[in-house]
């Protein structure tokens, strides 16, 4: 039986661990070739061999990486940009720095992707563009998430905003909104804390389901997202969070 995305291409960042990885090999499950970018590329290297997988290193803060590989990539049918970075704080704990690089990292880099693959989408007939936002943000305020937040509330307004502009051209743009995911990523942060046990008792104890989300259940949500199941949804922030919003 053929996937559900047989037939297409998909170009994913941010690839080498949690959401991304997840993502990318269930696209690849379901017979995309899949183009699995991340800066990481010891752990990208992991995905070398696994049947619809192209593996290239890619720092998606570097415009002129980004216009190489889509050369080699040429048109993708789905973006999956999963490319992000959390900071912990306040605004006074938001130096100019932390602010500069999680914009350019949780949004700009979606934005110059986007940007660069668009015209050839658009030539081809249209495709599906999914953005990792989050519920922290414009969905709900999370304490000591400030940047983050802002970030990806912007990633939400910039989502809407290619949706409406090519809703006619049949480019269909959404974002995922995960609440807290168990990723290597948050294992890190946790770990960060002199009192990691408790920092993950804490972690978990915000989500009314009582657990974190797994990648795998994201990843699920945006086979759907990429698919033509989802194909009369587009500009959604699509909140996949375990309860917090309620």
């Amino acid at each position: 039986m053929a996937g559900r995305l047989s037939g297409k291409v998909a170009f994913v960042t941010a690839a080498a661990q949690g959401i991304g990885r997840e993502t990318a090999l269930a696209f690849a499950r379901e017979g995309a070739k899949v183009w699995a970018t991340d800066l990481n590329e010891a752990k990208l290297a992991e995905l070398k061999g696994t049947p619809g997988i192209e593996v290239r290193k890619l720092d998606v803060l570097q415009d002129a990486e980004i216009a190489k590989i889509a050369k080699e990539v040429g048109t993708p049918n789905i973006i999956f940009n999963c490319a992000g970075f959390v900071h912990h704080g306040t605004i006074q704990q938001c130096a100019d720095k932390d602010w500069d690089f999680s914009f350019n990292l949780n949004v700009r880099s979606h934005y110059v992707v986007i940007r660069t693959f668009l015209p050839g989408m658009l030539a081809a007939g249209g495709g599906s563009i999914i953005n990792v936002a989050s519920v922290a943000g414009s969905i709900k305020g999370i304490a000591n998430r400030f940047v983050y937040g802002a970030s990806k509330a912007a990633v939400i307004g910039l989502t809407k905003s290619v949706a409406i502009d090519y809703v006619k051209q049949g480019i269909r743009c959404n974002a995922l909104c995960p609440g807290t995911v168990d990723t290597p990523s948050l294992g890190e942060r946790i770990n960060a804390f002199d009192d990691p046990v408790q920092a993950r008792k804490d972690f978990i104890a915000r989500q009314p389901m009582g657990r974190l989300a797994k990648a795998e259940e994201l990843a699920e949500i945006s086979v759907f997202l990429a698919s033509d199941e989802s194909v009369f949804m587009t500009g959604q922030a699509v909140i996949i969070d375990g309860g917090i919003t309620i």
